[in-house]
């Protein structure tokens, strides 16, 4: 390229001022023109942006003449021949000797072209400057229509051009005619010279000469009308020729009389579908189409064409905008399901649920233009915009990775979009960025953007500083193909070559609709406040299906009683369906699930886990292979460091030890084994962070040579999954959420680079993994590895903020659940995440193969050490991980001091790293004998039986918690009061009145609608006051009540039926406000006296002394928790003869150890973290 830059340097040697970087602006009456090829370079995203405009398309026409001769050098012009042969682009062809035998230029370029007299014309043979000039000229105009045509091209149904492309508010690209253009030297005659055409354009059909006047017709047609597209950046010639092909070609968009009928029918049912929710539910929000309604037949097209080139399967991600419509009209889920969601209903199954126009869905239906089955996905979503499309990414990689679809031929991906935030959100971008790599490519996503020129209240001009809301999407090379949705042929043509496009090139594409929005943000919003001038507008053009309806009428293709036929049976099925909805009770969640698992709940029992263990054959096996260099070990160089690392794994093996890593890979390897696919991604997990796992060995001379041991211990084994991700967090954590949603049978993990940057994908955290199933019935097993300890790296490498997890933990810390067989699983069950930090190799085997032998899927957050995977005393025994063995959510102390336990002065309980420091200083302080160290392994759900026994054990110890974190961070604010609830029966926080009133614990932050916000929760529907907030998140009224219920009539106990989903809390001698219908206690039912520390229950029902179990009275006070605040423990009922009960409460204080309060995470001094382990070591220590 450059050396045809260079020539044509010297072909365009200047004569005055006529050189081609001025032949734009010599008419002055063409302005028009002159915008298009000169004006619009002010953002232009191409090479040719950087060099006089001119210049790269016309060095494009003669590197194209180049490689030609390098072919053939008949193909070309004689003087092009002499030129090539003789000067290697060092003198202009004109000035190129020329055989004898040379082909007159008139017949080469057109034989209608006259010859031109004076000082240009031919001399001695030569071809004369002008005729090379005129034609390169006419390859300019070709490739700047191509480049830039869309700047131009009538794409806004309301012509106000919101794009404000230019910037530039007194350079309208529209404000002008069209004009009779003039271009270069040529004149009003010049306009019907014939040129012969590039092989870059396809204009000309089978015509490979065409006249200049033609040539403007039709480049105005193809780009300048009511498709703009966007493609020039692209760097392969083979996929601009693609496009140019399918937008130039004459007459490419006729569409047959039975097309245009099936396009007013969708269109129809798509109006209709609005039509009908807004007369029948003026007042509900619901975000229609209205304004874009032809983005559901755009849709049905991508979905007809692409089932016929073999896709079966289409997963969707979509904002809440059509989302409705796009449910009843191209899923086709039933219309009575999605009415029951205005009918404000209590659901009939667990979950908070959401919002309507926040449901997904899942269908497989027979698609009629293609006679072909097709399965449909919609999945759900919240409110955050563009937070849902890494997770449909995952969930289409998944399903290819299932059904072997190695190229995407069978599954894809649909995302659609909004125009403010597909430019404005950042998650767009690093989904994007996801879409060629190797281990997260889609194969190619057909984006949708529903562009309505404006985000809520503000316009394009503040919402982005490009001149499209799509540019982001040409870092990657995606065609853009820009569309005015008041044109539904022109949108199926786009939505045609879009489906193509993906299926030829599996690659990206987007979509935009260039459209309005009829009403508000919403339909009781006023845009009229900031969108005035826009607005009256909208409000003076017809709905896109008056105008199609009345251009067809006028084609004669169909009639209006036709017309109006085919609106009537679609408001008649609409009634009907609305009539059936009418008859429903309750809504029921599961039939909004998204990704449905068939087969996997069936015939297991819900409250029984498989074993963890693992025989000792199968551990050997593993680790040995997964210490062995490949097989061919002698050709492929690993590095000596490496070759250490493999022989000390062999050593461990032979020594039946583990360490982190080995662990890792036996946990890894036995799911492997028993057919599990395990995906692990993440920033650096190849090597991991702190090079300790290496699950990929590279050649040491041999580029891109690997070997991956755990991908080659079983022949029959399941594939295993290892990939360093992006440099994201959020898009790649999204994206394995998806993947964890296709396959309960498979674990996959997500690892940070370190803990502390698990942020940047809160979004994800918050309102998918923590809610999913309490909002959207969705369960998952996704494991987040998140590195964390104090160990002196500074606040930014420290802490994965392990308090902000537990913040979201649902269970309740006033509540003791009733104790039994299954009381560890049934927490399980009830929770919606774990959370946990494993001191040991052995117990973070079993914690992940835990999270596939449960019965049922919860995301699992596992703190990960940084100095433990080398720790020398961080080390397991096969003893521990072999059949039999399990999971422990408490390590017990094992030292002196468990052998004397009435002795001991003193039990810590600590979590994670921090315990091997605790046994340091206290070895070093010869205190084994005085002080007992327990781990808390699971610290969420919270093991209430297993700290309750563990204190026992003890009585005489003072307990003490002790954590390296500040105080406002760590575990402290999650443990300590569930401590006292295990141990202490009541929270005795302070001698003062202290009490506090809300709805209770909960997975999501609310629930979906007024009338499940209102209702309570029965012992059909929940078994404890844990599993009870799956279901609702309480009585806004109820709460409220007790908040100011002064005076109520006082009443006994009442049965757990009538237990609310509320929490009042009060500690003191006074009368426990309640709800005044049945759960308020007075003064004589419960009386708390600190002095003697004395609870008088009074007791109105049968009582069996003889039972193990919490008795009747307690068992009603327990279910009472969210209304009494305070648990009575087991066996702590003496019945006395006056009918009262006297329950002894015991007063042991947890004491907390660890860092004071800060802002901070951590300091950056490493001195500093050293003084304040020092001083943490001492305190905890302290007899």
């Amino acid at each position: 390229m450059h050396r045809a830059r260079a020539a044509f340097q010297l072909i365009n040697h200047p004569v005055g001022q006529q050189n081609f970087g001025s032949w734009l602006i010599r008419n002055p009456s063409s302005k028009l023109t002159t915008e298009l090829m000169a004006a619009s370079s002010v953002k232009l995203y191409n090479s040719a942006a950087a060099e006089p405009f001119l210049n790269g398309s016309s060095s494009n026409y003669i590197d194209d003449m180049y490689n030609s001769w390098l072919r053939d050098p008949a193909s070309v012009h004689a003087s092009w021949d002499a030129y090539f042969r003789n000067n290697s682009y060092s003198a202009p062809p004109s000035l190129a000797p020329t055989p004898r035998n040379h082909v007159p230029a008139s017949q080469y370029l057109g034989s209608s072209l006259p010859a031109v007299a004076g000082a240009g014309a031919a001399i001695g043979g030569r071809i004369d400057d002008k005729l090379i000039d005129d034609h390169l000229a006419v390859q300019a105009i070709i490739r700047s229509y191509q480049s830039r045509g869309h700047l131009v091209a009538d794409i806004d149904p309301l012509g106000i051009l919101n794009a404000d492309i230019q910037r530039d508010p007194d350079n309208n690209l529209r404000a002008n005619e069209k004009v009779t253009r003039t271009y270069m030297n040529f004149e009003e005659a010049d306009m019907d010279r014939t040129f012969k055409l590039p092989s870059t354009t396809f204009i000309g059909g089978k015509e490979k000469f065409l006249p200049l006047r033609e040539i403007l017709t039709r480049l105005e047609k193809a780009y300048c009308n009511k498709i703009g597209v966007e493609f020039m950046f692209i760097n392969s010639l083979e996929q601009c020729n693609w496009i140019r092909e399918r937008f130039e070609t004459p007459n490419i968009m006729n569409y047959s009389n039975e097309e245009k009928r099936l396009i007013l029918a969708r269109l129809t049912r798509a109006t209709g579908f609005e039509a009908f929710l807004a007369k029948k539910f003026s007042s509900e929000k619901r975000f229609g189409l209205e304004g874009c309604e032809i983005m559901i037949p755009a849709m049905k097209e991508v979905i007809d064409v692409s089932t016929r080139l073999g896709v079966e399967s289409i997963i969707m991600g979509m904002p809440h905008r059509g989302r409705l419509n796009v449910l009843a009209n191209v899923c086709r889920k039933p219309l009575n399901q999605i009415f029951t969601q205005f009918a404000g209903l209590e659901a009939a199954d667990d979950g908070s649920g959401d919002v309507k126009y926040h449901l997904g869905t899942y269908i497989e239906r027979l698609n009629r233009v293609t006679n072909k089955n097709i399965r449909l996905a919609v999945v759900a979503n919240p409110s955050h915009l563009e937070a849902v499309d890494p997770i449909v990414q995952g969930k289409t990689r998944a399903e290819q990775f299932y059904r072997g679809d190695g190229e995407g031929k069978k599954v894809m991906s649909i995302l659609l979009h909004g125009d403010a935030a597909f430019c404005g959100q950042g998650v767009v971008y690093e989904t994007m960025h996801l879409s060629d790599l190797p281990d997260y490519t889609c194969h190619g996503t057909v984006h949708i953007v529903v562009n309505n020129q404006i985000g809520f209240t503000t316009d394009p001009r503040h919402s982005r500083s490009s001149p499209y809301c799509t540019d982001v999407a040409r870092v990657v090379n995606a065609p853009i193909f820009h569309v005015n949705s008041d044109d539904p042929e022109a949108v199926m043509h786009v939505c045609k070559v879009a489906a193509e496009w993906r299926a030829t090139f599996h690659k990206d594409v987007v979509i935009d609709l260039v459209s309005y929005r009829r009403n508000g943000h919403n339909e009781i919003d006023e845009p009229m406040f900031t969108q005035p001038l826009m607005y009256k507008k909208v409000r003076s053009i017809k709905p896109v299906l008056d105008i199609y309806a009345n251009q067809l009428i006028s084609e004669g293709v169909v009639t209006a009683e036709e017309v109006k036929s085919v609106k009537d049976k679609y408001e008649k099925i609409c009634e009907e369906a609305m009539e059936q909805a009418k008859s429903e009770t309750h809504i029921k969640y599961k039939d909004w699930l998204d990704s449905p698992w068939s087969g996997f709940f069936e015939g297991k029992d819900p409250l029984k886990a498989a074993p963890t263990g693992v025989i000792e054959e199968t551990l050997v096996h593993i680790g040995n292979r997964f210490s062995l260099p490949p097989p061919n070990a002698a050709e492929f160089a690993i590095h000596k460091g490496l070759m250490r690392v493999l022989a000390a794994r062999k050593d461990m093996v032979d020594n039946r030890t583990v360490d982190w890593a080995l662990a890792e890979a036996m946990a890894f390897g036995s799911l492997l084994k028993e057919g599990i696919h395990v995906r692990l991604s993440g920033q650096d997990v190849e090597r991991g962070t702190f090079s300790h796992r290496h699950h990929v060995l590279h050649h040491q001379t041999v580029d891109k040579a690997t070997y991956r041991p755990l991908c080659h211990l079983y022949p029959d084994q399941a594939p295993y999954t290892v990939c360093n991700s992006s440099l994201s967090e959020f898009g790649v954590l999204g994206f394995e959420l998806g993947y964890s949603m296709t396959n309960p049978n498979a674990l996959v993990l997500w690892e940070a680079q370190f803990g502390d940057f698990n942020n940047t994908a809160q979004c994800i955290i918050d309102q998918f993994v923590s809610s999913g199933q309490a909002k959207w019935v969705r369960q998952s097993a996704l494991v987040m590895l998140l590195p964390h300890g104090m160990e002196g790296m500074g606040p930014e490498h420290s802490s994965a903020r392990a308090e902000r997890f537990l913040q979201m933990c649902s269970d309740d810390p006033d509540y003791f659940p009733p104790e039994s067989d299954e009381f560890a699983i049934r927490q399980l069950h009830d929770i919606n995440w774990i959370v946990a930090n494993c001191s040991t190799p052995a117990n973070y085997f079993h914690i992940l193969r835990r999270q596939i032998a449960l019965p049922f899927r919860k995301p699992l957050i596992i703190m990960t050490p940084k100095s433990l995977l080398r720790h020398p005393e961080a080390r397991s025994s096969f003893d521990d991980m072999v059949d039999g063995t399990e999971f422990k959510r408490i390590i017990p102390d094992a030292s002196p001091a468990s052998q004397n336990p009435a002795k001991v002065k003193k039990l810590i309980f600590c979590t994670g790293r921090v315990y091997y420091d605790l046994t340091k200083a206290r070895k070093e302080r010869q205190l084994e004998s005085d002080i007992a160290i327990s781990r808390l392994e699971q610290i969420s759900p919270f093991p209430y039986d297993l700290i309750k026994a563990e204190c026992a054990k003890y009585p005489n110890a003072e307990l003490v918690w002790a954590q390296e974190e500040h105080k406002n961070q760590g575990y402290w604010t999650y443990i300590e009061p569930r401590f006292d609830t295990a141990i202490n029966s009541t929270r005795d926080l302070s001698d003062d009145d202290y009490s506090t009133t809300s709805k209770a614990t909960s997975r999501s932050t609310a629930t979906s609608a007024g009338a499940a916000t209102s209702r309570t929760t029965t012992p059909e529907s929940s078994s404890s006051p844990s599993s009870s907030t799956t279901s609702t998140s309480g009585s806004s009224s109820s709460w409220l009540a007790r908040l100011f219920g002064f005076g109520q009539k006082k009443e006994t106990a009442a049965s757990p039926a009538s237990t609310s989903s509320q929490t009042t809390t009060k500690r003191s001698s006074t009368s426990y406000s309640s709800d005044s219908s049945n759960n308020t206690l007075s003064n004589n039912q419960i009386n708390t006296t600190t002095n003697n520390q004395t609870v008088i229950a009074s007791n109105n029902t049968h009582h069996n002394h003889n039972d193990k179990r919490i008795d009747s009275v307690q068992d009603k006070l327990v279910q009472q928790k969210t209304s009494q605040g305070f648990i009575i423990p087991q066996g702590s009922f003496n019945a006395p003869s006056d009918g009262t009960r006297k329950v002894k409460i015991s007063s042991r204080p947890l004491s907390y150890v660890g860092r004071p309060c800060a802002a901070s995470t951590a300091t950056g001094s490493k001195a500093q973290h050293l003084k304040e382990l020092k001083n943490l070591l001492d305190t905890a220590m302290g007899l």
